[in-house]
């Protein structure tokens, strides 16, 4: 021991030795808090802010500040921003191939964030169920929706400085680990047969703070039994993004949804109303479009005026310069419509800034809304928007644009038009006619994130003859709504010089545009009801102003995609004429010196999918229901059959146009260019696809109903059994020679019968889709297994007699095959 030491023990030493018990441990205690580490964590986890947010920290500013340390994540969320409401919007941003693509949404939820002392809370908001706060039955609504906490987060740190107290969580596991909720959707894990997430192999790929939204994107790899590509890994990874939205202070006054009109709308479940039942209540998704306080006079004395804030679109600085004007022209066209609705200028076109302008840009940023092009092969373009669930106020709307569309438009202009339109005979159009095909791809879909649905009911209000007229079709194009899918004029000849060969925003967007955005001053929503319903009344019966729903499965014929005009078959008669011009010059119109005959194949292929549509819109009036939305104050039916008459020129078209061998579709110097073999299953494939529906549960069951109610003015199931068998075994009474098609069909229908005489009960799908467009039925009990019995037994009859009137050898051994089949069916034993 040192000199210099000796002295300092001895004097602790002494001064210990003068302590008493209490005054000893006093100061024990107080020489450990002195020497105690003030960086090191408190007994709860909370550390001090430094020391979780270091130096090396690398921040994003925005909503929250996002903070990157090493590998770790935060956010620091501020104290003003708890117990807000926030719109978390999950979507597939990059898929496994197999999975489709990526940009759909696959959840929506409401969260409100809630600190307590140690943890912070994230709860799920739901707004399926409400009541007025003022009201009794509030409470019992509060107590039945109570809200579930969807993640706990430690607190880590918190941060006070002269401005405001912010709270410090870690973000890495909510991400990485199986957070249903922000993960693979559960009808995904249940196809590919996920049984965990591997989160070795699972990331978060960038946090990015904007002020009014956070963006969360993070690689998730599953252990998957049946992975729809690159099976022998086993797994399955995919990207998803987490949008988190800031929710505005005071929501959006509602607007009411009303079915005659076709709009996106949501629903919750309103215990408030003066009702004695629990009652759905539906509200518009629409922008907030609002008149300024000093134009309101103007505005009551109809003039236009801008909206307090236009609904602004930027095309993607990645989109190729020569298609940029006509995206723009495509959004901007609805000018018009909007000004049916007393605003001027209320939607613009811009070009983003350049980096250089404004590095901070971002598409992904909430408050800009863009027309994103992706570098994709798929052939498709779509419109999602995201809203307000208080309200249905549109966020923001981002339109994918995948480099591919333009295959589909090239495919439907040719074959669609090409007949009579030398721009569409080729496989490179010239930029300015692929241009005007985008500007209407554009419009279109622009009107979904309008909040507009398809109006599949639109193009039926014009006579078929009026699309071969130029005067009639440059005012009013082929539709009187862009969001029909009335794609190009295929009913137009050679000939009708002139006409427009597209449909523009039309009398019907001007009007639902008008309906769901003029703004009704000076009445809440309840009030302006009766306003809008006296609008719908104003063109009641006009099929100028109908709406028509999308179906998945046809039930009314005059709401069909890619049809024209309202006679079916007389359209579908024009265009298989156009269709006959079309196949001699196939060869002629894809030529190119050096180049194989693979645009051949597909456009010959675009053929085949066009009489294929055309048979479609045909056979489904055979048991079709027509469907026009009433209310108690308007006269007439919602639901109508189609007319006996009208069903019956159906089955006489499908039987001449496709029962009958379509010899001009099977052109041998086109077959021997693109395939060894085909040509023969590929008509099968059509009239057999043709034939099923016909002879569907669903058709049946509503023809039986038909003929049930209305007797002999209607197409009755044996008339509809009896002209399919006379028309598809013509060849039975002449004993002519049956040809390979022939045969096929004839094989089909024995097929189908016997199928009836099994098939299961008809019961409507879940989903989204609605049962009302579904028809049920129980098919033991029903007439369909008595009528295909009785078919079998007069089929085996007529064969019988035929085999000795039939020379040709094929014919005769497939008419005895055909014997034995329909003795099998009727006595399996």
């Amino acid at each position: 021991m040192t000199k210099k030491l000796l002295p300092k023990l001895l004097l602790l030493l002494l001064v210990m030795g003068y302590c008493t018990p209490t005054e000893a441990q006093l100061f024990k205690k107080k020489k450990k808090e002195k020497t105690e580490d003030s960086s090191k964590p408190k007994k709860d986890g909370i550390q001090p802010y430094d020391k979780v947010i270091t130096k090396d920290a690398k921040t994003d500013q925005g909503l929250f500040a996002v903070h990157e340390v090493e590998d770790k994540f935060y956010y620091e969320i501020p104290d003003s921003l708890f117990n807000k409401e926030m719109l978390m919007v999950s979507r597939i941003s990059k898929t496994a191939n197999g999975i489709g693509f990526g940009g759909g949404k696959i959840n929506t939820q409401v969260l409100r964030w809630e600190k307590t002392p140690k943890k912070v809370l994230l709860r799920v908001v739901s707004y399926d169920v409400v009541a007025a706060d003022s009201l009794p039955v509030h409470e019992a609504v509060s107590n039945s929706n109570f809200e579930p906490v969807l993640y706990t987060f430690p607190i880590k740190a918190f941060h006070k400085d002269s401005t405001n107290t912010s709270t410090v969580i870690e973000v890495n596991d909510f991400f990485e680990k199986d957070v249903n909720a922000l993960g693979m959707p559960e009808y995904y894990r249940k196809q590919y047969k996920v049984s965990r997430l591997d989160d070795s192999r699972s990331y978060i790929e960038t946090l990015k703070s904007y002020p009014l939204n956070i963006e969360a994107r993070h690689v998730k790899t599953y252990a998957a039994g049946e992975a729809p590509s690159n099976e022998s890994l086993g797994s399955i990874s995919i990207e998803i993004n987490n949008s988190m939205i800031l929710l505005p202070k005071e929501p959006m006054k509602r607007r009411y949804f009303d079915e005659r009109v076709g709009w996106f709308a949501r629903g919750q479940v309103d215990y408030g109303l003066d009702a004695q039942k629990s009652k759905t209540i539906r509200y518009l998704d629409r922008w907030r479009l609002e008149v300024k306080d000093e134009d309101k006079e103007k505005f009551a004395n109809g003039e236009l005026v801008e909206p307090k804030k236009q609904i602004v679109y930027y095309v993607d600085r990645a989109t190729p310069k020569q298609w940029v004007p006509f995206i723009k022209q495509g959004i901007e066209d609805w000018q018009v419509a909007f000004e049916a609705a007393g605003f001027k200028n209320a939607i613009i076109a811009k070009d983003p800034p350049t980096k250089e302008e404004d590095p901070e840009w971002s598409p992904e940023d909430v408050r800009y809304s863009v027309v994103r092009y992706l570098a994709s092969p798929i052939p498709n373009a779509n419109g999602p928007h995201v809203s307000d669930p208080r309200s249905g106020e549109i966020l923001e709307s981002d339109i994918n644009w995948y480099h591919n569309v333009m295959t589909l438009l090239r495919n439907w202009f040719f074959v669609q038009t090409a007949a009579i339109n030398p721009d569409a005979r080729g496989v490179q159009f010239k930029d300015e006619v692929m241009g005007r095909l985008i500007r209407f791809v554009s419009s279109h879909e622009v009107g979904h994130t309008l909040g507009l649905p398809h109006n599949m009911g639109s193009s039926v209000a014009y006579p078929v003859d009026s699309l071969r007229s130029a005067e009639f079709t440059q005012k009013y194009g082929t539709a009187p709504s862009i969001m029909d899918y009335a794609r190009f004029n295929y009913v137009a000849q050679p000939g009708d010089e002139g006409v427009a060969l597209m449909p523009n925003i039309g009398i019907y967007d001007k009007y639902s545009i008008n309906w769901g955005y003029r703004p009704i001053l000076d009445k809440n929503a309840v009030e302006e009801k009766a306003t809008l319903d006296s609008w719908i009344l104003e063109h009641a019966g006009d099929p100028m102003y109908r709406f028509g729903s999308q179906q998945r499965d046809v039930v009314d014929p005059s709401s069909q995609t890619e049809d024209l005009g309202d006679d079916a078959i007389k359209a579908s008669d024009y265009g298989i004429e156009n269709l006959k011009r079309i196949v001699p010059n196939l060869i002629t119109w894809t030529a190119e010196d050096g180049k194989d005959y693979e645009d051949l194949g597909d456009l010959y292929n675009q053929v085949l999918s066009q009489y294929n549509r055309y048979m479609g819109h045909v056979g489904n009036n055979i048991g079709g229901v027509y469907e026009y939305y009433k209310t108690y104050d308007q006269e007439g039916a919602v639901y109508t059959h189609v007319a006996k008459d009208h069903q019956k020129k159906a089955m006489d078209f499908i039987q001449r146009q496709l029962f009958k061998t379509p010899e001009w579709l099977l052109d041998q110097n086109i077959f021997n260019k693109i395939e060894n073999s085909g040509s023969v299953e590929r008509v099968r494939a059509l009239q057999v696809r043709t034939l099923d529906n016909i002879l569907s549960l669903g058709t049946m069951a509503r023809i039986i109903e038909n003929e049930t109610a209305n007797g002999n003015d209607a197409y009755r199931l044996l008339n509809v059994t009896e002209d399919l068998r006379k028309g598809i075994w013509s060849e039975l009474k002449s004993g002519q020679k049956i040809d390979t098609y022939r045969r096929n069909l004839q094989k089909a229908h024995i097929d189908r019968l016997a199928y009836l005489m099994t098939a299961e009960n008809l019961t409507p799908p879940k989903g989204r889709w609605g049962s009302r467009q579904y028809t049920v039925l129980n098919t033991s009990q029903s007439d369909i297994r008595s009528i295909a019995r009785a078919e079998m037994n007069i089929l085996k009859r007529d064969i019988r007699n035929a085999i000795s009137r039939t020379s040709d050898s094929m014919s005769k051994y497939h008419l005895q095959d055909a014997l034995v089949r329909i003795d099998m069916i009727l006595d399996p034993k």
